[in-house]
This record gives C-alpha cells, sequence and structure tokens, in this order.
C-alpha cells in the first residue's frame, strides 16, 4: 500500500511537470511552433531519463554497488573522445558535412563494441573478478580522457568550441531526426532483457547464492553488460553524457521504495528520473534563461548527494 502511494505521488508530480514543461507560457500566436520544439525534446528527455535509470539499476545490482554507475566504465569518456576526434581530423568547417545520424550511429556502435570486446575479455575465465573489470574500465576511462585534452588543447579556437557544444549534455540541440531510432532501440533493448529482470531479484543476492540456486550467472551478467552498454551508449550519444544522474535517482529510489522487486525500482527509478530531467529543463529555460544546462544542473546536485551518501557510508 505504501509503495502504491509513492507511484500514484510520483506519477502526479511527472504529470504536473511535463504539463509545466510544455504548456507554460503558450498562447494561441505561439502554441503550434513551441509544441513543435518543446514535443521532441520531451521525448527526448523520457528517452534518456528511461535508459539512464534502467542501466544503473541493472549495474548496481551486477556490481552489488550503490555508488557505482555505469560512467565508471569509461562509455562518456570515450564519447568525449570520439566526439573530439571527430572534429579534430575534420575540421569545425567539415564536420557539418558530417551528418548526425553518422555521428549518432558511429558514437553508439563504437561504445558498445567497447564494452562487448571489454566484457569478452574479462569474462573469458570463470575466476575473472567483476571488480577488476570496473577497475580496467576507469583506467580506460582516464586514458580516454587524456586523449581528448591532449587534442583538445591543440585544437584552434573554433574546433574547442565545437567540441564543447558537443560534449555538454543539453536538450536545447537535441537531433530530431534521431529521437525515432533511439526510441527505438531502447524498447528493442529493453524487449530483449525483460523476461530476465525477474533473475534481477537472485542476483542482488550475491554471485554465491545465484549459482547455488542453478543461475547461469556469466551468461546473465554478460548480457545484462551488454544491456547497459547500448542503453548509457542511446542516451549519450542522443544528449551526451549525464555523469550523476543515475547515481541520484536510483539511490532515491531505494530510499523511497523498499521493495526487493527490481520492476518496482526501475519503474520507480524511471518517474524519479523523468521529474529530475523535465524539471531541471523547466529551470533551465525559464528560471535561468538558457543561461546553464540541465546536465550542470544535475551533476551539482548529483555530485553533493554523491558525498552525502559516501559520508553516511563512512559512517556506519
Amino acid at each position: 500500500m505504501r509503495n502504491k502511494r509513492i507511484f500514484l505521488i510520483l506519477i502526479f508530480l511527472t504529470v504536473v511537470t511535463s504539463c509545466l514543461y510544455l504548456f507554460y507560457g503558450l498562447n494561441p500566436n505561439s502554441f503550434q511552433f513551441a509544441l513543435s520544439r518543446r514535443i521532441p525534446n520531451f521525448i527526448a528527455i523520457i528517452i534518456t531519463g528511461s535508459s539512464v535509470a534502467f542501466s544503473t539499476v541493472i549495474f548496481q545490482t551486477v556490481t552489488n554497488n550503490r555508488i557505482l554507475t555505469p560512467s565508471v566504465l569509461g562509455l562518456d569518456s570515450l564519447y568525449s573522445l570520439i566526439q573530439t576526434g571527430i572534429v579534430f581530423v575534420l575540421g569545425a568547417y567539415r564536420v557539418v558535412e558530417f551528418g548526425s545520424y553518422e555521428n549518432f550511429f558511429l558514437s553508439g556502435i563504437l561504445m558498445v563494441c567497447f564494452s562487448v570486446l571489454l566484457f569478452r575479455v574479462m569474462f573469458r575465465k570463470e575466476q575473472q573478478n567483476l571488480f577488476f573489470l570496473l577497475m580496467i574500465g576507469m583506467v580506460f576511462g582516464t586514458l580516454f580522457g587524456s586523449l581528448s585534452s591532449f587534442m583538445q588543447r591543440i585544437m584552434d579556437t573554433a574546433n574547442f568550441l565545437l567540441v564543447q557544444n558537443r560534449t555538454i549534455t543539453s536538450f536545447n540541440n537535441v537531433q530530431q531526426s534521431l529521437i525515432g531510432i533511439s526510441l527505438i532501440t531502447l524498447l528493442l533493448t529493453i524487449i530483449w532483457i525483460w523476461r530476465d529482470l525477474k533473475y534481477l531479484d537472485v542476483l542482488s543476492l550475491g554471485r554465491e547464492h545465484a549459482i547455488n540456486l542453478g543461475m547461469n550467472y556469466q551468461r546473465l551478467v554478460r548480457k545484462l553488460l551488454i544491456v547497459v552498454a547500448i542503453m548509457v551508449s542511446v542516451s549519450t550519444a542522443l544528449v551526451g553524457p549525464i555523469t550523476f544522474l543515475g547515481l541520484l535517482v536510483v539511490n532515491l529510489a531505494y530510499q523511497l521504495f523498499h521493495d526487493y522487486r527490481h520492476k518496482t525500482m526501475i519503474f520507480g527509478a524511471i518517474l524519479i528520473s523523468i521529474i529530475a530531467l523535465v524539471g531541471g529543463q523547466f529551470l533551465v529555460e525559464r528560471v535561468f534563461q538558457f543561461g546553464t544546462t540541465v546536465g550542470v544542473i544535475i551533476n551539482f546536485i548529483g555530485g553533493i548527494y554523491f558525498i552525502y551518501i559516501l559520508l553516511r557510508e563512512a559512517k556506519l
């Protein structure tokens, strides 16, 4: 009963924030034009929020750690490296010829391929430790970040500004042509993993318990990590990296819902994620007058919340 009330409250807040974002400040003269801009951005918010929340719940269950997010695999840094490399090679004046579809597919495919290659190498042996995978991902993330910084330092001003525009999370510059393929990819990924979500409840007990209960641990974890990579790649290639969003919304969901069932946690985290992104984008447009981006707001709040979690865990 308590969880149902919380769900109703979250659904109500989602509807209220969505209506505010979509219809605030409209008049008969600007209604059609404004909605033609806001609706695609709203759909992009739903795709991003759902992808980040869904993937973070799965990732934290696999790693059995609530302060880790998929960004530790180095995918955000790889995305920044790809965008920096494209501008570095083509230049600011020729990068326009490199269409949005090509950029989206190149970024997404490279991130997924990097993840799959990393998983295949790390899970080749049965005894490989999952946290060794995370450590390797952090090393690659640092390497990719260093390469991106090096290329940005030797760029001219025009190229550097273009890279900054491509790597900063923003829903103001969403390519509407990419929304359809992103939505289809997300839905197909959810359909592919839906039947295995029930195993997350067992997986949360730990590797030994899952194996003793007859679960094919290696196969399931590999499949779940590929799903995480696909979802992170879709959201990152669509709007850019949002480092602390998953950490923020999933931990809030754990605090609100005292439930071991992961389907409950996933739906709750998705609702909180949509509320956070829609509310943040509303503040960006109406309060800050586009003086900042929703990624800056989310990362600022998420960073503070991350420090709070660390301090709370240190006291336990």
